[in-house]
Order: C-alpha cells, then structure tokens, then sequence
C-alpha cells in the first residue's frame, strides 16, 4: 500500500501550534521505515493521520488507492480494515481474557453476532495461541488482561497485529516496556510478518540504535517537521545529535542571540527512483 503525503499539516483541537506542519512523505508498498525524534515531535500523530484517526488541516493524504478524506465516513471506515494501528499503550479491556484480546484482531471480518460469540466462546483460540508464542506468551492465552505486565501487554497488542488482515502496520513505541532481548525478537517478528504479506510497515521508536540496525530507511521528526529522510547508511551521528538536541536542557550550551528567530531544520531527503 503506497502511502503519500503532500503539504500535510495536522494541527489539534486547542493548539495554536501545528502537530505536524507542510510534511511530504512517501512511502511505497512493502516498504519498511523507522520514525525517530524526541518526544513531542509528532510521530503518533503522524502515525495516526495515516491510520485516518485524525484529519489534515491543510495539504493531502493519498492512501488506499485514494483520497480518504473526501470520500464518506462509511467508506474510511472500510478503509481502517486495511491497516492495523497499535499505540504504545494497546487499548485492551482489563477483566478481558488475553485469547479474546488478541482475536479482536479480527473485528474488522466478523458480523457483530460473531464478535459477540467468542467474547463468550473464543472463536479460534488455536489461532491466538500461535500469534503469542511468536512472543513466547502462549502461556498467557487464557489469563485476564489486567494481571498481564507491561511488556506483556505490548506483546499482547503485536499478537492482535497478526491475527489481523492488515497490509499497513502502524506501530508506535512497541518496545518502551521491554528489555532489549525481547526489543529485538518483537521487532524482528513485526517485520517478518511485513515481509511475509508485502505489508508496509511504519514503525516509531526511541531506541535510535535498533533503528538504525534494524531498518533501511529512517525518517527524523522534529517540531512537526521531517529533518531528514535518509537510508540508514546517511544517517550520521551528528544528524542524531541535532534530531534530539535541546538548547533548554543543555547547561553547557551558549545563550542564544537575543530577538533571535528560531531556526527551521532544513530538510534531507535521499533521492529516490
């Protein structure tokens, strides 16, 4: 599923500063790409402006072989089928079992009636097993939500993703709650899948080093801004340095000229065929 932004800004309701401000972005079917910044840079929300969860103020989304934002909410919502969103924090019920949790996966197939039912009689508990041993939980199938740790509930939310028809996956932070060995095996098995159904794959995450590692593409978000768009063999450590350096918390910076405007980061992007 190609992907392309045009001139996008996102601005939230109450804000007087845009979220995400004049960004162009494409990215081709099957493709793989990593989103860094510092917190506040609008990562989720560029996230979630792909997901179609939140509407541009200005500029264009095309995505889903069209223009989602001028057509009906009946025909976005079909859309949102076709791509899987997974936040940091994965929305599941507490008193819920962890097999219902994960086959809510497939929501977006089944008729009301059958969501129902197997909230009462899970409909393929074989299935939500297989999704979580990939993430060694097949332990946790029949345990409630809220006795599950934080990491556990991350891995929980990336079984919901394989249980899925989606071919666009969306992920932010899926790795804030684990440790590095559990990093690395959940973000190898989100890309597998990707590679498995030609899916693309837009990840967010804050551990620099595995983006780098594990992704060719690496996008640099800052202020609402793309920094840079570089395959990862450009991505230099001082452009890492001046992604995530900030003047406020640095004592040993210099004072900034006074009346001084605020510099725009200019904008990288690799050339592309």
């Amino acid at each position: 599923m190609t992907i392309h932004l045009d001139m996008l800004s996102v601005r939230h309701p109450g804000s007087t500063a845009p979220a995400l401000a004049e960004l162009s972005l494409q990215v081709a079917q099957g493709e793989q790409l990593a989103l860094i910044g510092p917190s506040g840079a609008g990562k989720t929300t560029l996230l979630h402006t792909i997901a179609l969860a939140q509407e541009p103020t200005a500029g264009v989304l095309r995505a889903f072989g069209g223009v989602p934002w001028s057509q009906s909410s009946t025909v976005r919502h079909r859309l949102r089928g076709q791509l899987f969103l997974a936040p940091q924090t994965p929305p599941l019920p507490p008193r819920q079992r962890v097999v219902s949790a994960v086959l809510a996966g497939r929501l977006p197939r089944w008729s009301l009636w059958r969501a129902v039912v197997s909230l009462l009689r899970p409909a393929d508990p074989q299935a939500a097993f297989d999704a979580l041993s990939r993430f060694n939980l097949q332990h946790k199938l029949y345990a409630r939500v809220d006795r599950l740790s934080g990491g556990e509930r991350q891995r929980c939310g990336m079984a919901r993703l394989l249980i899925s028809d989606a071919r666009l996956f969306l992920v932010d932070e899926p790795l804030s709650a684990l440790d590095p060995t559990l990093a690395l095996q959940t973000l190898k098995v989100l890309q597998d899948e990707a590679r498995l159904r030609n899916a693309t794959l837009i990840c967010s995450l804050h551990q620099v080093e595995l983006a780098r590692a594990r992704f060719a593409r690496i996008v640099g978000l800052r202020d609402g801004r793309i920094v840079f768009d570089l395959a990862r063999e450009a991505v230099t450590d001082a452009m890492i340095e001046a992604l995530y350096h900030n003047r406020d918390s640095d004592p040993l910076a210099p004072p900034a000229p006074a009346m001084a405007a605020p510099a725009i980061p200019t904008v990288v992007v690799a050339p592309r065929c």
